[in-house]
């Protein structure tokens, strides 16, 4: 690859001290032009560093250093604006249980805010240092999995939102319930009976569109084997009505008349399910009036774990943060480039 050299031009001024002159294709103080910065940042956004540093002819520190530099310098400033509906959730980066929360725009499906733990601590910062009061109180809604942790932070720092509680990990809980069911049943069962649970985990866990008719009958016969498998998939499938209802009076009443029949289940990890569902009762009912859900959330935390993989893991979160943000974030970075310096 060719590469191109320029030296600019600096005076040392009694006023200012050391001033470089200015050139339009190249940030100040910047090691590589505008055009190798845009190639850089595009090749990033799609494939490992190292096999974008083997494209563009440097080593993989040179472009590593080279890239999070471009990163910080356009979000540098960067505020968050108009935001209206939220999802917060977590994502490990590094083994030992360390983990990131990150804060998504649900109307525009990107990354907003990453920071380093789950806690109670790292949510406040994100209220605390990016949102305004003002724009606090413009936040209509607000979705999260069942976490104190987010659950407390929303309800104190957002006064105008309607607090949602995820419906992928309400269904989450449900089936973990289920499946604790099973697992006590194949406890007590002989060596000749556990056979007839084989494969039985996958078919509770899957939702009954997903099904096939052989399947669903397997399920049914479970009634012969085991009674309280049974009965608990059978709480669980009636459960998946309640994502239907959009009157509000209606998914309460339905909703009721599930958590009681589970009582009634006699079956402990049901019941530990109902005193949950309870504790956030008004937030899972929220659900029928504003349809939201952290799908956005999921689908782009999985992308954020298709860059750690491509890193084969981070050391720290600074340099996952910003892979995050180039390639979910809400500033579309190879685009602040200025236009006639952009390769196609």
């Amino acid at each position: 690859m060719m590469k191109f050299v320029y030296a600019p031009r600096e005076i040392l001024c009694p006023t200012h001290g050391r001033v470089e002159e200015q050139i339009p294709w190249a940030a100040p103080y910047s090691r590589t032009t505008y055009r190798f910065e845009h190639v850089m940042l595009r090749l990033c956004q799609d494939m490992t560093q190292k096999a974008a540093a083997n494209i563009l002819g440097i080593s993989t520190s040179t472009l590593s250093d080279q890239l999070h530099r471009s990163i910080q310098r356009h979000r540098d400033g960067h505020r968050i604006r108009g935001v209206k509906h939220i999802g917060v959730d977590e994502i490990s980066f590094k083994k030992g249980h360390k983990y990131a929360t990150l804060v998504y725009d649900l109307d525009t499906s990107k990354v907003i805010w990453i920071g380093q733990g789950k806690g109670r601590q790292t949510i406040d910062e994100f209220f605390k240092s990016q949102l305004s009061d003002y724009q606090k109180q413009q936040i209509e809604a607000a979705c999260c999995d069942m976490s104190q942790a987010y659950v407390g932070a929303i309800t104190e720092h957002c006064p105008n939102a309607t607090l949602v509680i995820d419906r992928f990990h309400i269904v989450k809980a449900l089936n973990e319930a289920v499946d604790e069911v099973r697992k006590e049943q194949w406890r007590e069962a002989s060596k000749e009976d556990r056979k007839l649970f084989k494969g039985m985990r996958w078919l509770l866990y899957r939702h009954s569109s997903t099904r096939t008719n052989d399947q669903t009958r397997s399920l049914k016969a479970m009634d012969k084997h085991s009674r309280r498998i049974y009965r608990a998939w059978q709480l669980k499938e009636e459960f998946e009505a309640f994502w239907d209802y959009k009157a509000p009076w209606a998914a309460e009443r339905f909703l009721k008349q599930w958590l009681t029949r589970c009582l009634r289940s006699r079956l402990e990890p049901l019941r530990r399910f109902v005193a949950t569902v309870r504790k956030h009762i008004d937030a899972i009912l929220a659900f029928t009036k504003t349809r939201l859900t952290n799908a956005v959330s999921e689908g782009l935390n999985r992308v954020a774990k298709i860059v750690k993989n491509r890193a084969s893991g981070f050391r720290t979160l600074k340099p996952f943060a910003d892979l995050i943000m180039l390639v979910i974030g809400d500033v579309d970075i190879p685009a602040q480039i200025p236009s006639k310096f952009r390769t196609v």
